[in-house]
């Protein structure tokens, strides 16, 4: 088990809040408060180690496989209309990560970046149906070898407040490696072609790097 680098800043704010309220409860020598403050302290780094965790895996590569880009749920598989950069029919399945999952996200296949465009916008409840247009969110394609495009969308939700992303437009990029990551809490969204064969099901839990989500044609 690894420590992602997105969490040290986070990690060295929890730990500086905790030397001060154990500073402050010393101050006033009060021996509950002085047992909160620990407690309290352990507490938010336990909760920030275990979030920002990157625990080594042996990750799965198959150039006729899209593997999953997150852990989480999968929580929506639907044949929708892409209208940003498809503009095409397409199967979109879409990946509820909770606070508790790891909010690493990595490619799905491996290609060219085709399309990348970073969105501003609100932060609604990750499962909500408008989350996908109207949440911060990014939009990132991907074209293989063998010409298939495969767009995702990282989607900030109602704890995520920083999206970060690692990709940009014609970047060379391979299948499991790290392209962003959200977080505290969000979703991804896959948009694949009709003739991708779906190996995934409703409420099935998967994870980055690892769970094949559907074969390609």
């Amino acid at each position: 088990m690894k420590f992602h680098k997105e969490g040290y800043t986070s990690l060295i704010i929890v730990i500086v809040t905790g030397i001060v309220l154990i500073w402050f409860s010393n101050f006033f020598g009060n021996k509950l408060l002085i047992y909160l403050s620990y407690i309290i302290s352990l507490f938010l780094i336990i909760v920030v180690i275990q979030f920002f965790r990157n625990p080594i895996r042996i990750l799965k590569l198959d150039e006729n496989s899209i593997i999953s880009p997150a852990d989480g749920k999968v929580v929506v598989i639907e044949n929708v209309f892409e209208p940003e950069y498809l503009k095409t029919n397409c199967i979109q399945i879409s990946i509820f990560m909770s606070p508790t999952n790891v909010h690493i996200n990595r490619n799905p296949v491996s290609g060219i970046v085709s399309f990348f465009k970073y969105h501003p916008g609100k932060f609604l409840v990750a499962w909500h149906p408008k989350s996908s247009t109207e949440n911060e969110r990014t939009t990132i394609a991907i074209k293989t070898a063998k010409g298939e495009e495969i767009l995702m969308r990282q989607i900030a939700g109602a704890l995520a407040r920083r999206i970060v992303w690692y990709c940009k437009e014609n970047d060379l990029v391979k299948q499991t490696n790290e392209f962003g990551f959200i977080k505290f809490g969000s979703r991804v969204d896959l948009y694949l072609p009709l003739t991708s064969k779906i190996n995934v099901q409703l409420n099935q839990i998967v994870k980055g790097g690892i769970s094949e989500i559907a074969f390609l044609s």
